[in-house]
């Protein structure tokens, strides 16, 4: 179709049209003349196509109105009135992206969806959601959603409770999301970036109905919203459904919801606040200090928005990072990193030092300053700045997003100027930008950024975050106590209104929705699914004396090799050493090149060289796995020889023995894996307790799990002494690793790059070894150790399960429909919305491990008598064809989630590794298939038989663990 500027197509006016190169794709902006909407539409031939609808949602305290409200529309809307229609569609639906986001100043309804008739179904629920949500006639979904007062009998003790409320409860446990917020806090405080969308638990509770349907009102009109539609959908149909069904019933309105600027300051402002840590842990070592920089605006000068990224990457990211370096050298904390926040109108820049004391601010900001001024004055070294700028060049031309949808990320990045009434194609038409960015290669560029938005700037915070212990006992005394004085000033009729509120609300959630409301959510039939799995190229080639996977699908010219080295000729003590391998190479000098120079070459020549563990479980055999060390590399098929110089250099020539860069990246390596332990819990908790009765899961604990952390904590506290031992193992293992026997190698991409890479392939093996070594023994002692995992977090993750081989049974894909019923059914009912966690899931593998674990959870024993329950559930499971229908096509979903090219060769991989066939792929389909209700209801013994194991973990709040420390075997603090 083609169109013409100015005219009106279904309402809506075209405002401009053009081509952008960057995306290969045309971009169309128009306006909906009746209602003020804006819309922006991407075309090009992606079939992954994207719909989301924003909106401009600048919050006016801490109460996390926007993030709440964000939850609320998704709980029923008049042509949808069940109670949770955001589950259903997750349940029932195609889509390869379905979500809800709130940020600093906006809040977005982002679906993707291969299949047309699916895009369409989903785009009509997220309007129907928007624009008429029930919110307003049922005031428990505030309750439920947001907070409630929780009094199941008049002598109880009152509590909070709610979705959200558990959700900032678990993010406010992150000292690193702390640091964070009380940054922006700290730079904007008299715009709405200096309070928390997402809401403080501490004013949650302030929140009033009356105002939460008021912001609705207010700011979910489509005068207020940002319409985006991306790939090669039909797009005269999609404007004329988005018009007649829904913008027509509006008309135009003007909303004050205008980003306000803050006013520079006239001098650098300081601002402390304390963090909770454990009991048991000092608070010596535990500071973090942070400078932070408002950086011009993401408007007035685009290219800032690419220019101060890779500044950022240049100064603190880098191996070559001379300002990271020079923090390091001086010893003021344990780890340093960076930011670059340019979502929002006035982006941030941050330099961070973790696990330093506040003793140390004034060497910090002394350090911080005189780097960056002999920067200005010396120049920065001219291979890092292009090792930079080529690192993110490849990066925005390869636009490889993992599973993320294309599409979602242009229109994230169309909103940072969008938002802010410019033109929402500023930020994706790169190339003029990156041309300018360029000419730092020959000009003092980077050196005139670094003066203007950091040395010279007077718009930046000193914030410092202090450690401190009791303080999450303290403050949950204080929210007691308050809770204590609201019960005793109530009156016993007021008390009674909440125990009935209490009661009428978990009545609500017990209660499913009629047949016929959930039968409103449109749904695909079994007829709209592919039959057939996808067919992953592979071809099993000898070059050299080593196994090949080769891969041939079109990459655009992009190399992605994986070389897959055997790790389980390494003995047991000595499997930790496997990861700190993997996290040492590269990031070490050589006896040839610096570790600066090294990291420069990486980025000049390839798109990335990353070294990793892997652990592939074979085919539902729960006993046999095989341990590999993976070496990920990307490149130009031009730098496929180069790449190969850089790897063989890394692998033969690593320098072990440098012992003050080995130290840095052992403490680096710690700091990181804090923080994975607070922000991931839930993963942390499920591999802990698989540790208990799987031997792959054993050995993957002690390689990524709480047990290497404690690996890493042991070594780091004693490096001085233990430096010899640590070097004369990482050669050792070393020297295991690198050999050429049962070496794999994949291989993904065109023919050509096929054929450069076999040509310079001996450059890679003439280096390795090749003696033949036996397999170590591994006989893990398995055993049901049921711990609890103290730290500081405020919330909890609860895990419980077992192996189901080990009980006799056998996989077959029906269990993944039993996963999605037992996690989108079951545990959303029982653990998120009646336990006020914001989320419980099921996780069932062909390797025979069944985990249920919850996500940011209030509770203990009750989430694991929730998970006990689902025996019964099962067990009296009745669902008609359509919601088995509902059930598969929601599995379907899952199994086919897109694949870019590089996961297409990994997965191919994995599957050859793990020795699980084509055929028996196609047969976990077709079981999917044909799933049946009574198929479901069959699991209840195998079920049962989990359950009666009592298998359990819980990683969480240390005051609310021992307080059930009698279900416990054992009682660990993690960070002890």
């Amino acid at each position: 179709m083609k169109f013409k500027i100015g005219d009106i197509y279904h309402g809506f006016k075209l405002i401009e049209e053009k081509n952008i190169e960057e995306l290969n794709s045309v971009t169309r902006i128009f306006e909906h003349v009746k209602s003020g909407a804006r819309l922006l539409h991407i075309e090009n031939d992606d079939d992954n196509k994207v719909f989301s609808i924003g909106f401009r949602t600048p919050p006016k305290n801490n109460n996390g109105l926007p993030h709440i409200l964000e939850h609320s529309v998704l709980c029923g809307s008049r042509k949808f009135p069940t109670k949770e229609p955001f589950v259903e569609l997750i349940k029932g639906s195609l889509n390869t992206f379905l979500n809800a986001m709130t940020f600093s100043d906006k809040t977005i309804y982002p679906l993707a969806s291969k299949n047309e008739k699916d895009f369409v179904n989903l785009m009509d629920v997220y309007l129907d959601a928007v624009f008429y949500p029930n919110l307003y006639s049922k005031p428990e979904i505030l309750m439920q959603e947001g907070w409630h007062y929780e009094l199941e009998n008049k002598e109880d003790k009152l509590t909070y409770k709610g979705v959200v409320y558990n959700e900032m409860k678990g993010a406010f446990s992150s000292p690193e999301g702390s640091l964070m917020r009380k940054i922006q806090e700290s730079l904007f405080p008299d715009t709405s970036y200096g309070v928390e969308s997402g809401g403080d638990p501490e004013f949650i509770p302030d929140l009033t109905q009356e105002e939460f349907t008021e912001f609705h009102k207010k700011y979910y009109h489509p005068s207020n919203s940002y319409i985006f539609l991306y790939g090669d959908g039909n797009i005269e149909e999609q404007l004329q459904f988005i018009s007649e069904k829904y913008l027509n019933n509006f008309d135009r309105i003007q909303i004050d919801s205008a980003i306000k600027l803050q006013k520079p300051f006239s001098k650098m402002e300081e601002v402390k606040m304390d963090y909770p840590i454990s009991c048991d842990d000092e608070e010596e070592g535990k500071t973090f200090l942070s400078l932070n920089f408002v950086s011009g605006d993401n408007i007035s000068q685009p290219e800032m928005h690419l220019a101060l990224e890779i500044l950022e990457y240049l100064l603190l990211e880098s191996a070559a990072a001379p300002l990271k370096k020079a923090l390091v050298d001086a010893e003021i904390g344990k780890d340093v990193f960076g930011s670059f926040d340019n979502s929002i109108l006035q982006p941030v820049f941050s330099i961070v030092v973790k696990n330093s004391n506040e003793s140390e601010k004034e060497k910090f900001k002394e350090v911080v300053f005189t780097t960056l001024k002999n920067l200005v004055r010396d120049g920065i070294d001219k291979k890092l700045i292009e090792a930079c700028i080529n690192i993110t060049e490849f990066k925005l031309r390869e636009a490889d997003l993992g599973g993320f949808p294309k599409g979602l990320f242009y229109y994230i990045t169309s909103m940072d100027s969008w938002l802010y009434d410019k033109d929402p194609t500023m930020h994706l038409e790169y190339e003029s930008y990156l041309s300018k960015i360029k000419a730092a290669l020959t000009t003092n560029y980077f050196e005139k950024l670094i003066e203007k938005y950091l040395i010279k700037n007077n718009h930046s915070s000193m914030v410092i975050l202090n450690g401190k212990k009791g303080l999450a006992e303290k403050k949950s005394k204080v929210t007691e106590e308050k809770l204590e004085k609201y019960k005793a000033s109530l009156s016993e009729k007021q008390v009674e209104e909440i125990v009935k509120s209490t009661k009428d609300l978990k009545e609500r959630q017990m209660t499913p929705d009629p047949v016929e409301v959930l039968e409103t959510i449109p749904l695909l039939e079994l007829s709209d699914i592919e039959k057939k799995v996808e067919h992953l190229p592979l071809k099993e080639n000898d070059e050299h004396g080593v196994k090949v996977l080769s891969h041939n699908i079109f990459t655009n010219k992009i190399a992605y090799i994986n070389i897959l080295f055997d790790a389980k000729k390494v003995d047991v003590e000595l499997i930790p050493y496997v990861t700190l391998l993997s996290t040492i190479l590269g990031r070490v000098s050589t006896q040839n090149t610096n570790y600066s120079d090294l990291s420069n070459e990486v980025n000049i020549h390839t798109g990335g060289i990353h070294f990793t563990t892997d652990v592939y479980g074979e085919n539902e055999n729960f006993e046999k796995y095989n341990p590999k060390l993976v070496v990920k590399s990307k490149a130009l098929i031009s730098s496929i020889p180069r790449l190969f110089d850089i790897i063989a250099e890394i692998i033969s020539l690593t320098k072990f023995d440098e012992k003050k860069r080995l130290k840095e990246l052992i403490q680096q390596l710690k700091s990181r894996y804090e923080m994975k332990i607070l922000d991931r819990g839930h993963m942390v908790a499920a591999g802990r307790i698989t540790s208990y009765f799987s031997p792959a899961s054993a050995y993957i604990e002690k390689t990524t799990g709480i047990s290497f952390y404690k690996f890493l904590n042991e070594i780091e506290m004693d490096f001085d002494n233990k430096a010899d031992e640590i070097i004369e193992n990482l050669n050792e293992v070393s020297k295991i690793i690198f050999n050429k026997n049962n070496l794999i190698i994949s291989v993904t991409g065109e023919k050509d790059i096929y054929t450069t890479f076999a040509k310079e392939l001996p450059k890679v093996i003439s280096i390795l070894g090749d003696e033949k070594l036996p397999d170590a023994k591994y006989d893990f002692v398995l055993s049901k150790d049921n711990e609890g995992l103290l730290t500081s977090s405020d919330v909890q993750y609860v895990a419980k399960g077992y192996n189901f081989i080990k009980k006799g049974y056998s996989y077959s894909g029906k269990m993944l429909v039993l996963k999605t019923i037992a996690s989108l059914d079951y545990l959303w009912n029982r653990v998120r919305v009646q336990g006020g966690a914001y989320g419980g899931f099921a996780n069932i593998a062909r390797s025979g491990n069944i985990v249920f674990v919850s996500y940011r959870d209030p509770n203990v024993k009750e989430t694991l008598k929730a998970y006990d329950g689902i025996c019964e559930y099962i067990e009296n499971f009745e669902a008609s064809d359509r919601e088995m229908t509902k059930y598969i096509i929601g599995t379907i979903s899952d199994l086919d989630s897109p694949l870019t090219p590089s996961m297409k060769g990994e997965r191919a991989t994995a599957y050859y590794i793990r020795g699980i066939t084509q055929e028996q792929r196609q047969k976990e389909r077709e079981e999917v298939l044909s799933t049946n209700a009574d198929d479901i209801k069959s699991f209840k013994a195998l079920l049962s038989d989990i359950i009666k194991e009592d298998c359990f973990c819980v990683l969480g709040n240390e005051t609310k663990i021992k307080d059930s420390k009698e279900i416990f075997t054992n009682l660990v603090n993690v960070f002890k």
